[in-house]
């Protein structure tokens, strides 16, 4: 995979990356549990694959996100060019998010991780801290971390677009990740990635499978962006699996490769939690798609609007 750079932080990225998130077992959010072994084997077939970004985060699963990936890489090695990316959070039991709480996560992460320096270092969810103005400590030092030579990047990474958008315009950010807002289904975040790609910030679009669904189907995971679905909900996704079902590709791939097909978009970050699925992503995003497809799916409706806006949100 070619390797794209961010800006001159000498930080490279691949058009395809995966997360961990659903690696440090949260049931509440996946709908299912992962334990150490299985873990352990996706995340070596990560390392063994092409892709070279590999995320997590200080509180995916209450740290064992980071802990097992940690536990790979001192065993095995950082595979060579692979870029570490993970994330600054807020104390899991108050809900603070200041300075200081930032470089207590910082230190928490390393720990963790087993290194002394983050090659991509995120910004997360501030829209859950306790205070959003206490986050503007935050924010400096996630920056005084770049300077520090504590991180090579620095990036935001949420969800809401209402923060998130004028939080990205306020500072010089390297990068950012938006999840479940460039998919088949939801478009709100396109007006955000063209401010991105005009000002230089890699963006990072995050499970481009809606949660799940776009890769699995809507009969084996009624779920949209995490949340139990209708069957109002999942009739778009039906339409979509219709369409690729004529054209005899499966939706897997055509979800992937619309998101890395966007010339704004640096990096399609997917959640995977069985070593199998990392070679089926691969292959999905190599799968030739005729033209007619995307033709006729330029023609469906999508929405614009927060796909969580009513998710009951628990970081399990």
């Amino acid at each position: 995979m070619t390797n794209r750079m961010i800006g001159t932080t000498g930080v490279a990225l691949t058009p395809l990356g995966f997360g961990t998130s659903g690696l440090g077992d949260m049931p509440d959010t996946y709908g299912y549990s992962v334990d150490a072994d299985r873990a352990a084997a996706t995340l070596r077939a990560i390392f063994d694959g092409p892709a070279r970004l590999i995320d997590t985060s200080n509180n995916y699963g209450a740290g064992r996100s980071e802990a097992r990936v940690g536990a790979v890489i001192k065993s095995d090695g950082l595979p060579s060019g692979m870029t570490l990316s993970t994330k600054l959070d807020r104390d899991p039991d108050t809900g603070r998010f200041d300075a200081a709480r930032a470089w207590a996560s910082l230190e928490e992460s390393c720990a963790r991780l087993g290194v002394s320096q983050i090659p991509l270092l995120f910004l997360h969810d501030p829209e859950h801290a306790r205070d959003l103005d206490e986050v503007e400590g935050a924010l400096d030092a996630l920056f005084e971390m770049k300077e520090a030579g504590r991180a090579k990047a620095v990036g935001l990474a949420m969800g809401r677009l209402d923060i998130m958008e004028p939080m990205l315009k306020s500072r010089p950010f390297d990068a950012l990740i938006s999840h479940n807002r460039f998919t088949l289904l939801n478009r709100s975040a396109s007006a955000m990635f063209d401010y991105a790609a005009d000002a230089g910030i890699a963006v990072i679009n995050a499970a481009p499978f809606a949660g799940g669904v776009l890769a699995k189907g809507a009969d084996e995971m009624p779920r949209v962006t995490y949340q139990e679905a209708t069957e109002e909900t999942l009739a778009p996704v039906r339409r979509i699996e219709a369409l690729c079902a004529r054209h005899g590709v499966a939706t897997g791939a055509v979800a992937l490769q619309f998101s890395m097909r966007d010339p704004r978009v640096s990096t399609t970050l997917l959640g995977v939690s069985k070593p199998e699925r990392v070679a089926q992503a691969i292959g999905w995003a190599q799968m030739e798609i005729p033209t007619a497809l995307w033709d006729e799916l330029a023609e469906f409706p999508f929405e614009s609007a927060d796909p969580e806006a009513n998710r009951e949100y628990k970081a399990g």
